[in-house]
């Protein structure tokens, strides 16, 4: 709900409400926005409340707008060899460390830089155009545990890559791991 308050701020402040109104029913039709928000769309996809993956959502938009500050750039190149690899990369399970050490820091970080707690990756180019490329790790805790600490992994693991424009589910490839912790309406 803040991303979303400010997000209507900032395109009144620059004048684009007419951008913001596509940018919704874009969301609504690829099913990113859904009646319980993305936040809803999220949860049908990775467990619990996956904050991190929702700030990429609206991170999109903010790229487009030209308002998002990247910590670093991928030439088109690299950007098009890290897509490349993808499609075996994640046949298997992954984890934090073993992300960094193929593809390097990421573009955007969504989520804290402590190595026990899930985030989102985001890798990009200077063309705005071109879609962003999104890990999304999860560490969390067995259902069945009486406590939320400690943490399941000792490192997040990788559950999916996000990548492309299509309908909000189609963008998404499930590592082993990721299928298995899917929520059962996904």
């Amino acid at each position: 709900m803040a991303l979303r308050l400010l997000l209507d701020h900032l395109v009144y402040a620059e004048r684009q409400d007419e951008a913001w109104a596509e940018q919704w029913q874009a969301m609504k039709s690829r099913g990113t926005f859904i009646s319980t928000g993305v936040t809803g769309a999220f949860r049908a996809l990775i467990p619990g409340a996956y904050e991190y993956g929702v700030a990429s959502v609206y991170a999109e938009f903010v790229r487009a707008r030209g308002w998002l500050e990247a910590d670093r750039v991928l030439t088109a190149d690299e950007h098009a060899s890290m897509r490349q690899k993808l499609s075996t990369w994640v046949a298997q399970d992954r984890v934090l460390s073993e992300v960094l050490e193929t593809f390097g820091p990421p573009s955007v970080l969504f989520g804290g830089n402590n190595p026990l707690y899930g985030k989102t990756l985001g890798y990009l180019t200077e063309q705005a155009k071109e879609p962003m490329l999104f890990f999304h790790l999860w560490n969390g805790t067995d259902p069945e545990a009486e406590s939320a600490w400690p943490p399941i992994y000792d490192e997040p693991v990788l559950l999916a890559v996000r990548y492309g424009t299509g309908p909000f589910r189609d963008t998404f490839t499930f590592t082993p791991e990721g299928h298995k912790r899917r929520p059962e309406a996904g």
